[in-house]
This record gives C-alpha cells, structure tokens and sequence, in this order.
C-alpha cells in the first residue's frame, strides 16, 4: 500500500525524479559495505549508566513524608537544613489538581461538592477521588496529550520558505489525544508512532490508527522549496534522527551528522547507520507540487473501511478520466519536447528555442497539481481517507557517511545498526530485509535502556511540579543539567515501567504526595538557601500555557464546547496550500480562532499562530519542546485589554452570573439585596476558585453600584470588571 493504486501509471518523470531521486542517491553507494573501526572508550554520563534499584530513605524525625516521593524529597531537605511547606488550602489545592490534570478549573458545583465531601472525608482521601475521576474524562487526553503535542513538534503546515499547509495533520493529533485519554502504556505508544505500520494489526480500524501514529515522523518542518530532492532527503532524514533522540532520549544524535559528537558518545558512523533506516523509509506527508511547492509528497492511503473521517470531496468518474487524459498529454508533451531537444543537439542544431525551461516548469506544476487531485480520490471519484506517516521502502538502503555532512561527497555506506552508547544485547544488528525501525522503537522502549523511562519521568514531573528533576527536560547529555534527586528519579523510572509503563499512574502516584500538596508560601530561610526551589521545599506559582489560559476564559464564561473537534480548520477550510495566502480566504477568522472548544483543538500552522498561542508562549513547532518559555511581555497585557476574544467571553461571564445571581434570588425569595455582593462572589467562585476577600468585596461592589446608573450600564459594567478579571494575575496563574 505505498500509494493509490490507480495512480501507478500516471506518475510524471519529473515527479518521479523528486519522489524516488533520494533512494537512488543512497542505492547508488550501498555497493560495499563500509568498515566500521572501534571508538575508545567515552567518559560515561550519568544518564548513560544503568537505572539502578534505589534504596528509599527512612529518616527518623520524619512526620511529613506519606509516600517515598517524599521521603526522597525529605531526606534532601533534611540534609540541607532545610524543612517542607504546610499543605496547601484545599480548595487552592483543587484548583491546581483541576489545571494540571484537565487544564481547566473546577467549577462552582465541583468546589462545593468537593467541600461538602471533605465535612465527612479525609483531604488525602477526597483528593484520591477526585483525581482518579479526572483521570478518566476526555479532557485528560486533550490536556495531557497536548503536552506530547509539543515534544512531537505537531503542526498543520511544512514552516521554512514555502510553508504549504500539511491537511491530514490532525489524524496524527486526535490518536495522541486518544492514546493519553485511554492510557496506553507509554512502551507501546511510543513504538507505534516509531514503527506502527509495520505492526500486526487486526482490522482496518486498527491498521488506520497505527499508520496515523506514525505521523510522528511526517510532521516535520521541511523545506518544500528545497530544488536538489538529494537535499530535501538528507534534511528530512536528520530532521527525524533528531526528533526521536531528543524526544525518547533527550539526546541530539543528530549533532553527529557533520562530525563526530563533540561532548557525547555519538559518532558520525552512528548517525549515518541510523539515517540508513530513516532513508530504507519512505515519508508521506500529503502535498502536491506547485509553483509554491517544488517538493511534493504523497499522502498515505488508509484502509477502506478505517471509518475515517474525509474531508476532502469526491468528484465524478468522468471528471477523473478527463484529469487522467490531461496528465497524459502533458506527459506526451514533455516526452515529445525532450525527444526534439535530444534530436536537434544531435544535429548540431541550437536546442534553446525549442523546448523551454517556462514549458518543463509548466508541466511540472501542472502535472503535480493535476497529480494531488487524483490522489484524492479512487477511479470512481470517490474521495479517499487519507493521512500523513511512514511506511518502509521496497528496497533497504544503507546510507552513505557523508563527509561534513555534504551530499556532494558522499563516503562509503555505513551498515545500517543502532547507537554503540548504549548496547541492549539482541540489539547489536538489524534484519538487512527491514528498515530497521521496528528495532529502533523496541531498543528504545527496552528496560534496560537507561535513557527513555528516566526521560518521560521527568517530563511528567516537569509539568506537575513546574521543573524536572533535571531541570533540563529535553537535554540528558553533557550540556545538560545533572540531577537534582538522582535516586529518585531512578526510583520513579523503575515504578514507571513495574506500572506497565503507565503515564496515569505515575501521575497518581505524584499528585497524592505530600511534596506535590505543598503550599507555595514564601519562606524567607529556605528562599536564601535554595532560591530556585531545587529541593522542592515549597510548590512554585505557574503562569498557565496559552491554552490554559483559554480555556479557562471559556469554562468560567459556560461557553465551552465540551466535544472533541472533528477535524481541523485546515481540514475543513485551509486545505493544502501557502500558508501566506490564507488571509485572502473570507472564511478564516484573522485571529484563527473560529470555536469554542477546547485550544487543543485551534490550528497550529508554522510561523501563523492563532493570537492566544503566539501570545503566551506556545511551543515552538519546529522543535522538540519539552519544557515552554514564560515570558510577562506588555503584548500579553494588551492582548487581554482589546482582543474581540476576551471581550466576548467576558460579556458572556457578566450574562451568565447574572442569570445566576437573578435566578438564586427568585429561589430564595429575596428582594435582590446584597445583589452586587453575589455577583462578585459568583465571579471569583467561576474564576479564581475561592470566595473574594472582605477588601475585594467592598471594593468591586462600590465599583459596580456606582456605574450602574441603569440595566444597560450595569450590564456594560460588569462585562468590563470580568475582563479585568481575566486580565489579572490570578487567573492565569496557578498556585
């Protein structure tokens, strides 16, 4: 299933020169295998040695710690001088269970219903509950899928020069979104975005699911305008070595493509022999040649009956066998201009006049435009459901060593095996009949290799404590930070794979620790000690991602669409084409934001971001991001202050408590007074999780009585004190 099969006799030979060109170039020489001479032996990192059996410690003066994530954390304290904070306010600390696990807050009815429970129940034990409850809703899956979304480097077109939209990029963001929600452990998960094509499958729906995990590979930025295809391949190739090392291993292998690594033990005989399993790969990342795009690349074909959703349209039999008869005629007149161009230079005879470069680049985009229709759809028109992945070549290929990284000089090919860092027995070769990716995801996901459970450890950790165990989450190498808590992390990545590789049950196992429940109060002795918190004596106040951010403005108003997106602007409206040309569709929102669901949902296009994502420090999507900027910058400030968004969520949460406020009063059979007083509370309970302060209250009452000469005025008022809201601090801030 390497493509439509009714395509097969309409390719151009100019687009079989782009397509094919890079396997060619590594076939050409992959005649003798090249001699691989042994490296001395690298100082070893400590990221490199074993996980290792820790012994957890019991400190005798500890009446603090309830799990052996704080006795870790105890002992270091312990050793330092230093003592934990007290547990934080309860409902402080739901709103903070709320954002991390689902990325909302909690709403009126769940904080009461929270507090009504713990008049009967321990803390710890309605903290259980409630977490084991969130873990299961879909909102999980979009807010912690959202987080592998950034180290997948997600997005919806190519970036570089041409930035071509890339419209099946969704199908690759609703399986990480489903794979979180259901907890697929996290071994597998990542095996099926490595190799999912080349695993057994039991139906189409199954097989469909594994080919859009594999999109992980597919998403890359590329340089769509690149004219040398031997180019392109090499660039695409490195682009993948680096995403899956940075992304299982928090290594860049990929810094050994020009030479030999300068502080890891990665050579570039270990680059090269895994580019030969990148290039024995075909990637198919679904756009046409055009003017805008020299480099297309087809889509992937999914099973007939996958169930997949299509949006693109079907057209009539005969419309395809008119496309059909005009890519024939361009093939005859490109065949035909060549054969005269050959002819009149046998001749002696000057060639220019006769077949001209503006005809070969006319039929080239014409013949790719024509070519991604068809692609589209089967011989009756019927429209295909497609998506962007990998599957492997016919042919396996060993990659030539490519002397400082230049395709011009290309050395002897380099067997195709994994990294000699780190040996994992049955590992050392790879089948010469397969790509060898099956063998690169099973490598990686091995127990004994020390790097990929220590890694998505501490990217959970990250997320729920505010900084990793190694502070720096995408780099385990020498330019990287050491541990802060060596045993532990190596406790928690022996856990982590006991648990069958379950990212909800180490997140369970962190949220229901002592550490996780601290309060963020400053306290003066530890802060000049430990300034950055390293020893985690207290909880860190976070400013909320830029999805957070609004969602929240769209759960606190009740305007939130609960449902999962079906598709994606780009899908539906952008499809495949110059990102630079989308303002010129009256169909798109300038601000790309046309939905009330949740931000997971927005579209991530390279270098055109929707305003909330460019303004609060979105994942770069061109790179591994495993830990975000935060940045306080007036544009945020003045995005809050004028955007048509906040305006509206705020007129919606200034109707909506005022609906509540009206019907409370009616139920409660008094005569609206304190009315302003209710209001406020309603605002504060929706936003910030708490009731308002004595100064609060008197101050936001006096401000709303005195504006509020008449209803419409009341009404323009309140909107106004609920954007304020939702441009304070506060909110967007988690404690």
């Amino acid at each position: 299933m390497s493509r439509c099969e009714c395509k097969r006799d309409l390719e151009s030979p100019f687009r079989s020169l782009f397509v094919s060109g890079a396997c060619w170039f590594f076939i050409c020489f992959s005649i003798h295998a090249a001699d691989e001479t042994a490296r001395p032996a690298e100082p070893e990192l400590w990221s490199l040695r074993a996980v290792v059996p820790t012994i957890v410690p019991l400190n005798k003066d500890d009446t603090w710690s309830k799990s052996d994530i704080d006795r870790f954390i105890f002992a270091r304290l312990a050793s330092a001088g230093l003592s934990p904070s007290s547990e934080a306010p309860p409902t402080t600390l739901l709103r903070r269970l709320y954002f991390d696990l689902v990325g909302l807050p909690p709403t009126p009815d769940e904080i009461d219903f929270f507090l009504k429970r713990l008049e009967k129940n321990k803390l710890d034990e309605v903290i259980r509950e409630e977490t084991d409850r969130l873990l299961t809703t879909l909102s999980f899956g979009e807010r912690w899928g959202r987080h592998w979304l950034d180290v997948a480097r997600f997005a919806e077109s190519s970036g570089k020069e041409a930035n071509i939209s890339f419209p099946y990029a969704w199908r690759y963001r609703d399986y990480v979104i489903d794979c979180l929600r259901t907890d697929v452990p996290f071994n597998r998960f990542l095996v099926e975005q490595i190799a999912g094509d080349l695993l057994p499958f039991k139906d189409d729906i199954e097989r469909a699911r594994l080919l859009n995990a594999t999109g992980f590979l597919a998403l890359g930025a590329k340089n769509l305008d690149e004219a040398n295809p031997f180019q392109f391949a090499a660039d695409v190739i490195d682009e993948q070595i680096d995403t899956v090392s940075r992304a299982a291993m928090a290594h860049s292998i990929a810094c050994a493509r020009c030479h030999d690594h300068k502080s890891d033990p990665y050579s570039m005989e270990d680059y090269y022999a895994l580019a030969g399993i990148f290039a024995s790969t075909k990637t198919y990342f679904g756009t046409f040649v055009s003017p805008a795009n020299r480099m297309g690349g087809d889509p992937l074909l999914l099973p007939k009956n996958a169930g997949q959703r299509i949006y693109q349209k079907s057209i009539s039999a005969k419309r395809v066998e008119e496309l059909k008869a005009q890519l024939a005629a361009l093939k005859k007149e490109q065949d035909d201009g060549m054969k005269a161009v050959f002819s009149a230079m046998e001749q002696g005879r000057d060639a220019s006049e006769i077949f001209k470069l503006q005809d070969v680049l006319r039929i080239f985009w014409s013949s790719g435009g024509i070519e991604g229709q068809l692609e589209q759809v089967d011989d009756a028109g019927n429209a295909l459901p497609l998506t962007m992945g990998v599957l492997d070549r016919d042919q396996m290929i060993d990659a030539p060593l490519l002397e400082r990284g230049d395709i011009q000089e290309p050395g002897g090919p380099i067997v195709r095996r994994l990294p000699q860092a780190i040996k994992l027995g049955k590992f050392n070769h790879i089948d010469p009949k397969q790509s060898g990716r099956l063998q690169l995801a099973e490598w990686l996901v091995h127990p004994g290799h020390p790097l990929t459970a220590r890694v998505i450890v501490n990217r959970v950790w990250h997320h729920l404590m505010g900084t990793g165990i190694v502070s720096t989450i995408d780099d385990f190498g020498s330019t990287g930070q050491p541990p802060s808590h060596p045993e532990l992390l190596d406790h928690l990545a022996r856990q982590f794979i006991e648990d069958d590789w379950s990212i909800k049950r180490l997140i369970r196992r962190i949220v229901v620790s002592r550490v996780y429940q601290q309060s963020s109060t400053y306290n003066p002795t530890c802060f000049v000690q430990d300034p950055d918190n390293h020893l985690y004596w207290r909880a860190g106040k976070r400013r909320l991602e830029a999805e957070a951010i609004r969602d929240a403005m769209l759960a606190a108003s009740g305007e939130l669409d609960g449902n999962p997106a079906t598709g994606s602007m780009v899908a539906r409206i952008i499809g495949d084409g110059p990102i630079s040309l989308i303002g010129l569709n009256t169909k798109i929102p300038n601000d790309l934001d046309d939905s009330l669901q949740r931000s997971v949902y927005l579209p991530v296009l390279r270098d055109r971001l929707p305003d909330v994502l460019a303004m609060f420090d979105f994942a770069e999507p061109s790179l591994v991001t495993g830990a975000r900027d935060t940045t306080n910058v007036p544009v945020q400030a003045l995005y809050l202050m004028n955007s048509s968004f906040v305006q509206a969520r705020s007129t919606a949460l200034a109707e909506l408590v005022t609906e509540d406020v009206r019907f409370e009063s009616e139920r409660n059979k008094n005569n609206g007074s304190n009315r302003y007083k209710h209001l406020v509370q309603y605002i504060f309970k929706r936003c910030f999780s708490r009731e308002p302060t004595k100064a609060e209250l008197e101050l936001a009452t006096v401000y709303l009585a005195n504006g509020s000469a008449s209803n419409s005025e009341e009404k323009n008022i309140l909107a106004r004190y609920c954007q304020a809201i939702f441009a304070s601090a506060e909110f967007r801030n988690v404690d």
